[in-house]
């Protein structure tokens, strides 16, 4: 079963790689860009049966700064 796990920074924390990019892409002609936030994406192959519980868990523990980011969870219904 394929899992996959989007963290981002929280609000409020900054984001200096988001606004590295912001910056770039403004002196690419993209002026409308007014924010970026940066973030990872994580895709698990995990034995099917694992449950929501175990996922969250592997975030709290190792894939996520629960400090300072916040993750979702993609994972099939069942």
């Amino acid at each position: 079963m394929r899992v996959r796990v989007t963290v981002m920074l929280k609000d409020g924390v900054l984001d200096p790689q988001g606004e590295a990019v912001r910056r770039a892409l403004g002196t690419m002609g993209f002026d409308g860009v007014q924010g970026v936030r940066q973030g990872k994406l994580l895709e698990l192959d995990l034995a099917d049966g694992t449950s929501r519980d175990e996922v969250r868990a592997m975030c709290d523990r190792l894939l996520a700064n629960t400090v300072i980011e916040s993750y979702a969870i993609e994972m099939p219904a069942g």
